[in-house]
């Protein structure tokens, strides 16, 4: 018996030791989902919970229009062996509640992967955690490039498109028809702050001029006037807001009463549907600036998947981060079919590096060593603010995803490796 408790022991010390998984290929796979469905990017919490799990459903080639609900049909979902189980939780882009959930999903829940935020402030806190459990994160659709960049690390993947994609995708149009003094008003939090230092490099690069340092507000602001007077003051003739969620619509509303465009262009990001839909006005027709997605824009089989099941389920379209969630959950059920089911960093970090599939936009590139993906993007012209099914655009340019030179952050190794996968990919091989 004392030889049996011996063996035991050091069988226990062994897995603690060296991570041997002790997990069943038919064991659940819990996946920690944090939203923000209560707070101020609730329009994105709710587009990346939609996308995910159509996403999931999608790579399982299961269709939910087969079964009585989304449940019923998730539930048969298996990757790697695994039946797939989503815990979702609303953080309200609070980093301290989403630190929270994600520690009690993982020491209470029993989940192996966590998926989110919409917060980039969030994302940052949970890059901690990943490395805490040893677990991996897919961040999504926090778009700081810090996530790749400065705050990298191993167990964080992004297959998602980072600011400096929007700004890098605009710039050959804002360099042929703006002017060249540019005023940025951000958002005061993470993602406001390292985009609009991102986007300070790349538009000095191609000769923007700052007369001012970036204006910052509080995400929460619903009265711009003193920040809308700053821009006024500073005798730029380009605006570019860095801005996101609910707030938009005052921020832009505003644009228009104190004049903002009778002084300069805007340069910008069109946002979701509804926030489009309730603060662009008849002075916006004509208006040119990228998205990130479009449900009418990509012409691909699985763009075509996710716009008809997302009707079906939902009775509404797919929003602006619709996708992002969607090939998340494509990216992750490839690691995890790769791994054989092994969620473990040391097995699904190597199926993902350079990771290659077809989803919504086209092709992603998942690079090997900042773990950032490249995705298409797209420059439209506002056309119409009235649409019943929001075809608010006329599509001027789709720009491929090699096209975009995405800037590494990561350590000089790491971003070497980048290097060797852009190569390879230019030669084919």
């Amino acid at each position: 018996m004392l030889r049996k408790l011996a063996l035991l022991s050091l069988l226990v010390i062994v897995v603690l030791a060296f991570g041997i998984s002790t997990v069943s290929a038919q064991d659940t796979l819990r996946i920690g989902l944090l939203v923000d469905e209560s707070g101020p990017l609730t329009f994105y919490g709710y587009e990346l919970e939609y996308g995910f799990k159509l996403g999931l459903l999608y790579a399982a080639g299961i269709d939910p229009t087969e079964y009585d609900n989304l449940d019923a049909a998730l539930a048969e979902v298996n990757f790697g062996g695994r039946p797939v189980e989503v815990l979702v939780r609303d953080n309200g882009s609070d980093p301290e509640t989403g630190v929270s959930q994600a520690r009690e999903l993982i020491e209470s829940e029993g989940v192996e992967i966590l998926v989110g935020a919409p917060s980039s402030g969030v994302t940052v806190a949970l890059q901690q955690i990943a490395l805490d459990y040893d677990v991996i994160l897919f961040a999504a659709p926090g778009a700081s490039p810090a996530i790749t960049g400065a705050n990298f690390n191993v167990n964080t993947f992004r297959v998602c498109r980072n600011t400096n994609q929007d700004f890098l995708a605009m710039a050959a149009y804002a360099q042929e028809n703006l002017g060249t003094n540019m005023v940025i008003l951000a958002a005061d939090y993470e993602f406001g702050r390292s985009s609009a230092e991102a986007a300070v490099a790349i538009y000095s690069s191609i000769g923007f001029t700052f007369p001012v340092e970036t204006i910052y507000a509080p995400l929460e602001t619903t009265d711009f006037t003193n920040y809308i007077q700053q821009v006024l003051d500073s005798g730029a003739d380009v605006l570019l807001p860095i801005w996101a969620g609910d707030t938009s619509v005052a921020l832009y509303q505003q644009f228009d009463e104190l004049g903002v465009r009778e002084n300069m262009a805007v340069l910008g990001a069109f946002n979701s549907n509804d926030i489009v839909a309730s603060s662009a006005t008849e002075a916006n027709l004509g208006d040119v600036g990228w998205i990130v997605y479009h449900y009418t824009l990509p012409q691909t089989e699985a763009n075509d998947w996710l716009v008809e099941k997302h009707q079906a389920v939902y009775s509404d379209y797919p929003d602006l981060f619709t996708e992002c969630g969607f090939a998340t959950g494509q990216a992750l059920a490839a690691a995890v079919e790769a791994t054989a089911g092994d969620t473990q960093p040391s097995a699904m970090i190597p199926a993902l590096e350079g990771l290659q599939f077809e989803g919504p936009k086209g092709t992603y590139y998942i690079r090997p060593g900042d773990h950032q993906a490249l995705v298409p993007m797209y420059i439209v012209e506002l056309t119409t603010i009235d649409a019943p099914e929001y075809e608010f655009y006329n599509l001027l340019q789709e720009v491929g995803a090699l096209e975009i030179t995405v800037p590494c952050a990561a350590p000089e190794d790491r971003c070497a490796m980048n290097e060797e996968f852009m190569a390879s990919l230019e030669s084919g091989s």
